[in-house]
């Protein structure tokens, strides 16, 4: 009995070190939410409509490539040294963005910070899913997404406590920023403290390391199983030639590639992410002063952290594919009330507050739906050799995606104004729910191996048949 707590214990301290990058890619992200009003000011790096969604938006295309770069450099250096070079890299980047003198160093810094976060988009998940048991992936898995939106309520929190006690000085943005440097910190020392993947070292035949890693965090009959059914599934892939673009094509390989950048795409064309970075500054559009924005705006952390409690607690007994068709109607029916509303009640007393409360209801589905579906899907349906080059090509989408809505949203919200603004992502939301209704298939309760074996049987059925039987079955496939 001892010795199975102590099992647990050492998984407990993995989660929580690894996702210390989930919270720096939360408070990265979410921190620029109240730091923009400040930092657009003449006195400041005095930015226009164009160059705040520059800011950012950079962070958001380095993460573009940081996923590609860190499914590639987890797949040579391991999941773990990956996790430490990644917080040096936050340190120096956050630092960078806080003393930033002009808006060109501030792009460069921010560019370099949104490497370390998509690196870390990629990784952490990749490395939870595979230290995790199967039957508790998904809680493991989804406990990186409860420390992302704990790191964006984290910045919301201290946006609004800086923002309201030393909101009379200009430079009040840099403190926000700085704040970022000390789980940076705690990441690159606590990584000491957690083993290698164990599925990485088998694949690099390391296997008494590995078999050594799982009898501490697995009884010794479920150590041995995993071993065996890791290195079969090994065994059998390396005949194959690493995963690259050369892979697509095979029809099944695919076809987890398409549902793999579909599922990335539709967790960001929700909008989340306007709400995200500029919840402030729609807050603002909506009739608050600045600083009942960055109070307001903390509704908006609360809910994302209290949502992902209900999500955590929903995976183990809610399909993936229920969830996320349930999550997006949620999400594009409050969007849709934001635009009506926002136009029939232009001008009133009371619609900053039915805005305030339907942000809230969006990322109540949000993040009670939609991102930890998201995050454990992607971590889930790339077999062992094609997972680093899997996750990296299609959180690059995600990230792209992110990069354009995060660079245009204000200039919209300028131009066209709040309703006008949210019915574009209403459209986006209606799109999204018919991608999911026709092409995902369910991934609830099969191991990784499980999974891989279901989509190469899929490919090995699909093998001759015409572009249109292709499409009719992916619609049918689950």
């Amino acid at each position: 009995m001892q010795q199975e707590a102590s099992k647990k214990s050492f998984l407990t301290k993995i989660i929580l070190i690894s996702t210390l990058g989930g919270l720096l890619f939360g408070y990265d992200t979410g921190v620029i939410n109240g730091a923009l009003p400040f930092m657009s000011a003449e006195d400041q790096l005095n930015l226009t409509s164009f160059t705040e969604g520059l800011v950012a938006s950079s962070l958001l295309f380095g993460a573009a490539l940081g996923a590609v770069l860190g499914g590639r450099l987890s797949d040579y250096n391991g999941r773990r040294k990956n996790i430490m070079y990644l917080s040096i890299l936050f340190f120096f980047a956050t630092v960078g963005c806080a003393l930033a003198p002009n808006v060109t160093v501030m792009i460069i810094c921010r560019f370099l910070l949104g490497l370390a976060v998509g690196g870390a988009s990629v990784t952490v998940p990749s490395y939870l899913a595979e230290m995790a048991p199967a039957d508790r992936r998904g809680g493991i898995v989804t406990q990186n997404e409860l420390m992302i939106v704990s790191g964006q309520l984290l910045a919301f929190v201290i946006n609004a406590i800086l923002g309201t006690t030393l909101g009379d000085i200009s430079h009040v943005w840099r403190f926000m920023l700085i704040v970022a440097a000390v789980p940076a910190v705690f990441l690159f020392i606590g990584i000491f403290r957690v083993p290698e993947s164990p599925r990485w070292l088998i694949s690099k035949q390391k296997n008494e390391q590995a078999r050594g890693v799982l009898k501490k965090i697995r009884s010794e009959d479920q150590a041995e199983a995993e071993m065996t059914e890791i290195q079969a599934t090994v065994s059998q892939e390396k005949q194959l030639q690493k995963a690259g673009f050369k892979d697509l094509a095979t029809p099944w390989i695919r076809r987890i590639m398409f549902i793999g950048i579909g599922i990335a795409v539709v967790q960001q064309i929700t909008g989340v992410n306007s709400i995200m970075y500029y919840g402030t500054e729609i807050l603002k559009n909506a009739g608050f002063a600045t600083q009942a924005a960055l109070v307001g705006n903390i509704a908006n952390g609360v809910i994302s952290v209290l949502a992902t409690f209900v999500g955590i607690w929903l995976l183990g007994r809610v399909g993936r594919r229920a969830m996320l068709i349930t999550g997006l109607a949620g999400t594009t029916s409050a969007l849709l009330l934001i635009a009506i509303l926002s136009s029939v009640l232009q001008g009133s007393p009371v619609l900053p507050y039915i805005v305030l409360g339907l942000t809230v209801t969006f990322l109540a589905f949000q993040q009670g739906a939609i991102s930890p579906v998201t995050w454990l899907m992607l971590s889930e349906i790339f077999p062992l050799r094609l997972r680093g080059f899997g996750m990296g090509l299609t959180v690059f989408f995600l990230w792209m995606v992110n990069f354009v809505i995060g660079l245009l949203f204000p200039v919209l919200l300028g131009s066209f104004g709040l309703s006008a603004t949210f019915y574009v992502f209403v459209i986006l939301g209606v799109l999204a729910i018919l991608f999911v209704k026709n092409f995902l298939p369910e991934t609830k309760g099969l191991s990784l191996e499980q999974l891989e074996q279901h989509f190469r049987r899929y490919g090995s059925k699909e093998q001759g048949e015409s572009k249109q039987g292709y499409a009719t079955k992916a619609a049918s496939a689950d």
